[in-house]
C-alpha cells in the first residue's frame, strides 16, 4: 500500500505535469508516502498538488494553511530523511551482518540515526537555502540546526517501537528486515516517529528556527 501510494504521487508529478515549485518536496512528498500511505496521498492532494505551477495556472494562488499543516509538512522534511536513512542502514547492516555487542538491533540504531541525520540535513538544506538565498555553508548550518532536535525526536518515537519489536514482540527469533513483516512494523514505527516529532517541529517553527513550509 505505501509503494502503491508513493508511486501515485510520483506519477501525479511527473506524468501528470504537477512539478513542484520547492524541487525537494518531489521527494519528500513520495518518499513519506511509504510509511504513511492513503494519508501521505490525502496531504499531497490538498497541500502539495496546489504548489505546483499546473495547478497555480488552472486555479490561481493555493489555498491558506492551518499551522497544524505547516508542522506537518516541517514534519514530512525530517521523515523522508529518516525513511530513507533507516531503509539504506537496516538494509546494509542485513546483508553485511552487523552486529554490537552480539546484537543488530544496536547496529541499527547507530547506523539507522547517522544516515537519517545526514540525509534529514540535506532535506532540510534544499528547502531552507533557497527561501533564504543562504550559502552551501550557511545552509548547512542552519539546516543542521533545523532538523537535529526535529530528526531526534522522531528517532525517538521510532527507536522506542523498535526495542520494543526485538525485546518484547519478538525477543526470539527475532524479526529481520528480509520478512514483510519487519517492514509492516517499521511503518508503524515511523508513524509514531512522525507523533513525536511533531510537537518539536511546532516548537521550532515557533521559534523560527526551522521555516514554517
Amino acid at each position: 500500500m505505501g509503494a502503491l501510494c508513493a508511486l501515485g504521487i510520483l506519477a501525479d508529478i511527473y506524468l501528470a505535469g504537477y512539478r513542484q515549485k520547492m524541487p525537494i518536496m518531489e521527494a519528500v512528498w513520495p518518499v513519506n508516502a511509504l510509511y504513511l500511505g492513503p494519508l501521505a496521498v490525502w496531504l499531497y492532494v490538498r497541500y502539495g498538488r496546489p504548489m505546483s505551477k499546473q495547478w497555480q495556472d488552472a486555479h490561481g494562488d493555493p489555498p491558506g494553511k492551518p499551522r497544524w499543516a505547516t508542522t506537518t509538512i516541517g514534519v514530512l522534511h525530517c521523515g523522508a530523511g529518516c525513511t530513507l536513512g533507516d531503509i539504506i542502514a537496516e538494509t546494509a547492516i542485513l546483508l553485511l551482518a552487523i552486529t554490537i555487542a552480539g546484537q543488530a538491533i544496536w547496529a541499527e540504531f547507530a547506523g539507522d540515526y547517522v544516515l537519517a541525520l545526514g540525509l534529514g540535513i540535506m532535506f532540510q538544506f534544499f528547502a531552507i537555502a533557497p527561501m533564504r538565498g543562504l550559502s552551501v555553508r550557511k545552509g548547512l548550518i542552519e539546516a543542521a540546526k533545523a532538523d537535529f532536535l526535529s530528526l531526534t525526536a522522531f528517532e525517538v518515537g521510532l527507536f522506542g517501537w523498535m526495542a520494543l519489536m526485538a525485546f518484547v514482540f519478538f525477543p526470539g527469533p527475532h524479526l529481520h528486515p528480509d520478512t514483510a513483516a519487519y517492514w509492516f512494523l517499521m511503518q508503524i514505527g515511523m508513524a509514531l516517529g512522525f507523533l513525536t516529532a511533531y510537537p518539536v517541529n511546532a516548537w521550532l517553527i515557533r521559534r523560527g528556527i526551522k521555516e514554517a513550509m
